[in-house]
């Protein structure tokens, strides 16, 4: 039987701004990190090759400024292989590089700064104050996009017409995520099931933050594949929302 989605509501066209699609490795007790939030790899290779697959796929890839301060990632291409399968999609060389933060609280010595391979855009707000703005275009482009909140339909809109982002792969962690997802400015979620549990009530998932309250507001999604490597699920799902 074909799963029907329910109807909800679409916070802004999806013309006016990227296709937004997430990645994410769970635990099978859906946990992305340890309680600390220290990220330790716990997915098998195939997975970093997917992660790379689909940020070939990709005008810009997007995280949380805890995500970049606590682990060495640059969101990068990943290398040649890569950068030749971008090049035969018509993309440019390198993806774009997107760091969240609404306070600005960005460790100016992370390791994403240290590769000038492609521009790197900070999403902040007001909250920021001058003084870390001031710090932070030293080092990016910055788009100030709210007041005391990040307004996502205006960041995302910016990145659509500003930057030319068509799609916008989204890499975590949690808030950030959620947030979006409470939005209803997701289109696609990939999830990869590790065969682990990591326990631990603060542990992050996929979606942290302020959350739904009720059933009726929940992200409603209908599975449109699944694949089995040794242990590890590899599903994608879909949102189910309308346009208006």
């Amino acid at each position: 039987m074909n799963a029907i989605c329910p109807k909800s509501k679409v916070q802004s066209p999806k013309s006016s701004r990227p296709f937004v699609f997430v990645n994410f490795a769970m635990t099978a007790d859906g946990k992305t990190a340890f309680a600390n939030h220290h990220f330790a790899p716990f997915a098998s290779e195939r997975d970093r090759e997917h992660m790379m697959e689909l940020r070939a796929t990709a005008d810009a890839v997007m995280s949380g400024a805890r995500t970049v301060d606590l682990n060495p990632t640059t969101l990068g291409t990943g290398g040649k292989k890569y950068q030749r399968q971008r090049v035969k999609r018509g993309l440019s060389e390198h993806n774009l590089r997107v760091i969240v933060s609404g306070y600005g609280s960005i460790d100016p010595d992370a390791e994403i700064f240290k590769h000038r391979s492609s521009p790197i855009l900070i999403l902040t707000s007001q909250r920021a104050g001058e003084r870390r703005l001031k710090k932070l275009r030293e080092l990016a482009e910055v788009k100030i996009c709210g007041e005391k909140e990040i307004d996502f339909q205006l960041a995302l809109q910016w990145l659509r017409t500003e930057w030319n982002v068509k799609r916008l792969l989204c890499e975590g962690g949690g808030e950030l995520s959620g947030t979006l997802f409470h939005a209803g400015l997701v289109d696609e979620i990939h999830l990869t099931i590790s065969p682990k549990i990591f326990g631990g009530r603060s542990a992050p998932t996929i979606a942290d933050g302020e959350g739904f309250e009720k059933l009726a507001l929940a992200t409603p999604l209908k599975i449109t594949s699944l694949k089995r490597v040794d242990d590890e699920l590899f599903l994608v799902f879909k949102t189910c929302r309308d346009p208006k």
